[in-house]
């Protein structure tokens, strides 16, 4: 009768968490990763789409970031190993080196060694010396792990910035806000800004931000998606904090998708109900949730330019819990 009882509790979770929405498979399933996969980030090759890079996480003390063509595979000349236990990524555009040389660039954080790294796409050369630290005020170690990270051009100046959180901070300020920068010595990464609430529960990692309409969200996982200002120079109040009451449990990855007419959408990972919530980009209303067959997504990206054949309308990538992402053609999560 006990393990009855026992079992009884665990069996209505699982009841409570089945997926009930149409399943929608993916069109692409990755090669799997050595560890534990978790955050993607798309670059869109400017000469030839269809010869564009997804950058996935393996997240481990001998982590990476794998580079994936867009039938799956591992790129492995441009996938960057060694990496102490990198959590989430992204990709810019247009990062100026000097007065006659911009490249692109992919950051990410190396939470074991409390930093984050930057390299030019798609030739991936470091251009960091090796890191930047982030959270070098904090005397509370476990306040100096970074998590999430998100890029942001400014369309005022088209400065870079790097907007990074943390396994775990205090209620205010829990984002540093990065300027990147190059001069004669090299790349650097200088502290402007310190903002963003913190519920104190759970944690925050997904980091979205809106370059043309200068806006970043987050995840505060246990409560809702919060956004703010991503110029440095404006307002540091919160803007919204939305979305919470769609979600069983966690708040996770975050995906920006933005079209030249001024529309676009959020799309959110609901972690523990297997599914995703999408949002109006506009006034943030719920319109719809999306079952990806995907478990326990944390970390997804969207671009919304045709890639291929396979991707016409666009791509949007989930991370997976069996090691590997997997790949939609975005007409299929969206009506446009």
């Amino acid at each position: 009768m006990k393990s009855i009882l026992y079992i009884l509790p665990y069996l209505l979770v699982v009841a409570c968490n089945r997926n009930s929405l149409p399943p929608i498979k993916p069109d692409v399933i990755t090669e799997k990763a050595i560890n534990d996969t978790d955050d993607p980030a798309i670059w869109i090759n400017p000469e030839d789409a269809s010869k564009s890079i997804v950058f996935g996480t393996d997240k481990e003390t001998n982590g990476a970031i794998y580079a994936y063509s867009l039938d799956g595979k591992i790129i492995e000349e441009k996938t960057i190993r060694n990496i102490r236990r990198p959590n989430n990524v992204d990709v810019e555009y247009g990062f100026r080196l000097n007065d006659s040389t911009e490249v692109d660039i992919l950051a990410f954080t190396e939470r074991e060694k409390q930093q984050i790294r930057l390299f030019s796409v798609p030739d991936m050369e470091p251009l960091d010396g090796g890191g930047f630290p982030v959270f070098e005020d904090e005397s509370d170690f476990e306040r100096r792990l970074p998590m999430g990270i998100g890029l942001y051009k400014s369309p005022k100046d088209s400065t870079i910035y790097a907007i990074v959180g943390r396994k775990t901070g205090p209620a205010d300020k829990y984002l540093y806000q990065y300027e990147l920068s190059a001069d004669s010595m090299g790349v650097n990464a200088n502290l402007v800004r310190k903002f963003g609430e913190f519920s104190g529960q759970k944690e925050i990692e997904a980091i979205a931000v809106d370059d043309k309409n200068g806006f970043v969200y987050y995840s505060d996982e246990g409560v809702c998606i919060r956004k703010y200002y991503a110029e440095p120079d404006e307002d540091d109040n919160e803007l919204n904090c939305f979305g919470g009451e769609y979600f069983l449990e966690d708040i996770e990855g975050i995906a920006l998708a933005t079209y030249a007419n001024g529309e676009g959408y959020l799309i959110v990972s609901n972690q523990q109900q297997g599914e995703f919530n999408i949002f109006s980009r506009k006034d943030h209303t719920f319109i719809k949730a999306v079952n990806l067959t995907t478990v326990a997504t944390d970390g997804c990206d969207v671009v919304t330019v045709p890639l291929n054949a396979t991707f016409p309308n666009g791509l949007f990538v989930a991370m997976n819990e069996e090691k590997d992402f997997y790949f939609y053609d975005l007409g299929r999560l969206i009506d446009k």
